[in-house]
């Protein structure tokens, strides 16, 4: 029978994490009276240095199943997709899937049986995909509408309304363990692996307690992360702007030449002025824009650590 692990990310979760304990292992223990995973499947919660409980919580969880719940501590916050990250590389060689999901328990814990029907159907990666965003603010609904459309915009390979609830087989987990880089973008680095995909679709809850560990300022970051990590279209529609002022200047040449041939000469303030600062504005983003990218680069380059373990809290495993 194949042993399943659930990965679960966690900042500041003390609000849940009991209530997300007991509810992951209720949906183990029936996928387990069904015969569909091993018995010795186990949760492990990633602590990615939350400040409040959470990691003695956790240690209390793994106390009262040792064998059920484990624990990883990181030595400090590292942010969710290196924390994600640091869940599933240490439990690659200790299941035969894995399934990642966020400690609020948002995503629907049941849609879990259906993922894992897939993974004996014989898919590598299932994709848990929202139905439909009604739980969403007005705000949140179309920029994430618009960060999706964005994103196949500027060509990157993402499932849409998918966020990192999904199934992974062993191979596919050791395949991305292949992914060294630091600038991590998991959406849009899991599709890229090329194995058979399914998608179990399922309606999103409001959280539980606590609030939302991506704020409007998190979001974007993540958005830009997206972008920059799997396209240099920015950079190409930049130089193509370029190409477009360039051209318009030419015509503003022309007119000014027709001007002064036919005697039509006006001081011209307003429009050099707005000229300047317009040209300006081009210049100094486009060297923002070409900066980041460099940036990434610098921090690519230094092959640093992704994240440092102070801790690990294991059970006894079967063979």
């Amino acid at each position: 029978m194949d042993r399943l692990a659930v990965v679960v990310p966690c900042y500041n979760e003390e609000e849940v994490l009991i209530t997300s304990s007991k509810a992951l292992r209720n949906i183990l223990d029936n996928m387990i009276s069904k015969g569909k995973i091993a018995q010795d499947s186990f949760i492990l919660f990633v602590n990615d240095g939350s400040k409040d409980r959470t990691w003695e919580l956790i240690k209390e969880e793994h106390e009262n199943y040792p064998n059920q719940v484990f624990g990883c501590k990181l030595a400090t916050n590292v942010g969710h997709q290196f924390a994600l990250t640091a869940g599933l590389l240490s439990v690659q060689e200790m299941c035969d899937m894995v399934i990642s999901i966020d400690a609020d328990l948002q995503d629907d814990v049941a849609s879990m049986e259906e993922m894992v029907d897939q993974y004996h159907k014989g898919c590598d990666i299932v994709y848990g995909v929202r139905k439909a965003r009604t739980t969403d603010s007005f705000f949140k609904r179309v920029t994430a509408q618009s960060f999706y459309k964005l994103l196949e915009f500027m060509g990157v390979k993402t499932v849409y309304n998918h966020a990192d609830f999904r199934l992974m087989s062993k191979r596919a987990v050791r395949e991305f363990a292949k992914y060294k880089e630091y600038n991590l973008y998991l959406r849009g680095i899991v599709p890229l692996l090329g194995y058979k995909t399914a998608c179990v679709y399922y309606d999103r809850r409001e959280r539980m307690a606590g609030e939302s560990k991506y704020p409007l300022k998190k979001m974007l970051a993540l958005a830009f992360e997206g972008v920059s990590s799997f396209s240099i279209k920015p950079i190409s529609m930049v130089m193509g702007l370029g190409i477009g002022i360039m051209f318009c200047s030419v015509l503003a040449a022309i007119y000014a030449l027709i001007s002064y041939v036919t005697g039509h000469v006006e001081p011209g303030w307003t429009s050099l002025i707005l000229s300047v600062w317009f040209l300006g504005g081009i210049q100094l983003f486009a060297i923002g824009l070409i900066g980041k990218y460099i940036g990434k680069i610098y921090i690519e380059v230094k092959h640093r650590p992704r994240y440092n373990i102070d801790e690990m809290l294991i059970g006894e495993l079967k063979d």
